[in-house]
């Protein structure tokens, strides 16, 4: 059987101990052992980068290198191939458009053109808010096409299991819209966490009087029941939902049970 080669070599010359857990350095991006991790121990030449270290009770952070994102982590998230930090929601290459990601196959970039063609050309006969379940449902084949290339989500999910929604964020948040995926057996009460923590969203739902965060339908403007599974609301026979289709995330008062009007959501520019 082949031998697995794991963990790379110190770089300091009179080192070079194999660490199966190396450490990046921050400053001079050199690979090093336990040992001589710190700047001092490597006699590291390079000037420190400047990072934002405050947060709440003085604690470190590490702010996202993608641009245009604000999202921080309390731990370093760093790419192994631009060596950057990143937040979860950009930690892999393609999230974060890495420098040094592999060029997209021709193969990849035509079915790209293909899906563009498609969209365009089904632009015209669109209707505003998307009216009738079967305009929908086709629509939604359509888009779903283009959200595979775009969405972010847990990349540990099986291809089988991931459903795609265009999701419409609450009217506070600076982006209209973010591609994502969920698992199909999730609970619509977990697909609010994540796309919350994908969207960086202030999520209070288990504060009982705080405004809470929910999915609404992007017909109906009915907020979602919290218990049901997206396999159970792809599959209904009335106003279903569709795979490739939108959805809303808004903060709605307790009592609330819906949105009064979606199609704010749709011509907001």
């Amino acid at each position: 059987m082949a031998e697995v080669d794991i963990g790379r070599h110190c770089q300091v010359d009179s080192c070079n101990v194999k660490d199966f857990l190396p450490f990046v350095c921050d400053c001079c991006s050199g690979v090093y052992c336990l040992e001589h991790r710190s700047r001092e121990a490597h006699s590291c030449a390079q000037e420190p980068v400047k990072r934002e270290l405050r947060t709440t009770g003085g604690s470190v952070s590490y702010s996202c290198s993608f641009e245009g994102c604000k999202g921080k982590e309390l731990l370093p998230v760093l790419c192994p191939q631009c060596e950057k930090h990143f937040c979860l929601a950009h930690r892999h290459q393609d999230d974060h458009k890495c420098e040094k990601l592999e060029a997209q196959k021709p193969r990849m970039a035509a079915t790209k053109e293909l899906v563009q063609k498609i969209v365009e050309s089904k632009a015209g006969s669109k209707s505003k808010g998307c009216k009738g379940a079967k305009n929908a449902a086709t629509a939604a084949k359509v888009a779903l096409m283009k959200l595979k290339l775009h969405a972010v989500g847990d990349k540990g999910l099986p291809q089988t299991e991931r459903t795609y929604f265009q999701v419409y964020l609450p009217k506070e948040a600076k982006e209209r819209s973010q591609p994502m995926f969920f698992s199909s057996k999730w609970s619509v009460g977990k697909v609010v966490d994540h796309a919350a923590s994908l969207a960086s969203l202030k999520n209070n739902n288990n504060v009982l009087t705080a405004k809470k965060l929910r999915l609404c339908h992007p017909q109906t403007g009915e907020a979602l029941r919290m218990d049901d599974t997206l396999l159970s609301l792809l599959s209904h026979t009335e106003s279903p939902l569709h795979n490739g289709g939108n959805v809303i995330l808004e903060y709605l008062d307790n009592e609330s049970s819906g949105l009064e009007d979606v199609s704010d959501y749709f011509t907001q520019t």
